[in-house]
């Protein structure tokens, strides 16, 4: 964790910073829209993304980070699409309470 904060606060002290990632289109399942966003951590991509639904009172999400890795970007993120539609198959709603 220090690491992450320590390299954090090298980049931003020295102006640079990585190259931004490509967007990942949203993956329409069951109502819901999946939105992965795994992100490099160390020299693995970490599986994360973001549940999203519309609702009458607005937009619900549920954010998730997962302990698996891949070293593809691609792989992380086909993972997620996975992981994503497990989540609602089994939380439905209840994941945004």
């Amino acid at each position: 964790m220090f690491s992450s904060l320590k390299a954090l606060w090298t980049r931003l002290a020295s102006g640079s910073s990585p190259a931004a990632p490509q967007a990942v289109a949203a993956v329409e399942y069951k109502g819901y829209r999946i939105r992965p966003a795994p992100y490099l951590a160390g020299s693995q991509y970490q599986t994360a993304g973001s549940i999203e639904k519309d609702t009458p009172e607005g937009v619900k999400e549920h954010r998730f980070i997962r302990a698996d890795t891949y070293a593809s970007r691609d792989d992380a993120i086909a993972f997620t699409v996975t992981k994503a539609k497990q989540l609602i198959d089994l939380q439905g709603d209840r994941m945004f309470g």
